[in-house]
């Protein structure tokens, strides 16, 4: 059983993940969740489908620096599976390999298995004190700013960005952090979805409920994304100072700095691809 299972670890996902110093306790698992023996399973899968399904090509990754940083990108999909694909190309692309820490919406934790392979492959909730307290260690963690709004637009808002959260700034002017943005294409395209069925979304306690071309009319089957070819690109780093403290209205003029690059960002990629699945 043992022999059948790490034959489930891909070769290059474990070479990264040895090269990346964690500080675990006697059972595995450090101070917020992580299981780097389960997180190697968990990357595995995406590291395939990063591969094979998605074929994600990255852009621009030289610019995340060293130490600790903000990864802040544009949000969409229904699942977190753009989340994914930006922790497997740190891990797999980024030099050296980064573990990201991502930042997800609470109720995605609560899923079966999808909730517990999230939390033991590095997922936080975003709390601020555990983000200080990761930041400071020299993590890279992932940040949607848009949260559930984001990932549950509708085929007409595609690419759109809709309101960004201010936390995310006032963490990076609290631990002097850079900021690297980021652009994700091919996300919105993997389920499309036409309709937000607010009243069933709040009935089943969901953020959103989304009416696709195959969910729910197939049931399960029906979540499983499209083979939507994915892009990722990165900017280079930006530098905020201030105080974290300030006034909402002093801290939006920073967020809509970031807001704007990953705006361009996203505009480059839908420039330069050529098709949806290709």
């Amino acid at each position: 059983m043992a022999a059948l299972a790490d034959r489930l670890v891909d070769a290059e996902v474990d070479a990264r993940m040895r090269q990346i110093p964690t500080a675990v306790n006697e059972y595995g698992y450090d101070s917020w969740g992580l299981h780097p023996g389960t997180a190697r399973y968990g990357y595995s899968l995406f590291a395939r489908l990063y591969r094979h399904y998605w074929r994600v090509q990255t852009y621009g990754i030289e610019h995340v620096p060293p130490g600790r940083v903000l990864l802040i990108g544009n949000h969409s999909g229904q699942l977190p599976i753009d989340g994914a694909m930006v922790a497997v190309a740190m891990l797999l692309e980024a030099n050296p390999p980064r573990l990201c820490r991502a930042m997800v919406e609470r109720w995605f934790t609560t899923m079966p298995l999808l909730g517990t392979l999230l939390q033991r492959s590095g997922a936080i909730v975003g709390d601020p004190l555990n983000c200080e307290r990761l930041l400071q260690k020299g993590e890279a963690i992932l940040v949607f700013p848009e949260g559930a709004r984001g990932s549950g637009k509708v085929w007409k808002d595609r690419y759109k960005l809709v309101r960004f959260g201010l936390g995310f700034m006032r963490l990076a002017l609290a631990t002097n952090t850079p900021i690297v943005p980021f652009g994700v294409i091919g996300g919105e395209e993997q389920a499309p979805s036409f309709v937000d069925c607010k009243p069933l979304a709040r009935l089943l306690g969901m953020p959103y409920f989304p009416i696709t071309p195959t969910f729910p009319w197939l049931g399960v089957l029906g979540m499983i994304p499209f083979p939507t070819k994915y892009r990722i690109y990165f900017g280079e780093p930006l530098i905020f100072r201030g105080d974290p403290d300030d006034r909402d209205e002093v801290i939006q003029r920073k967020v809509d700095r970031v807001k704007r690059e990953i705006r361009r960002l996203i505009d480059r990629g839908l420039e330069e691809r050529e098709g949806i699945f290709f």
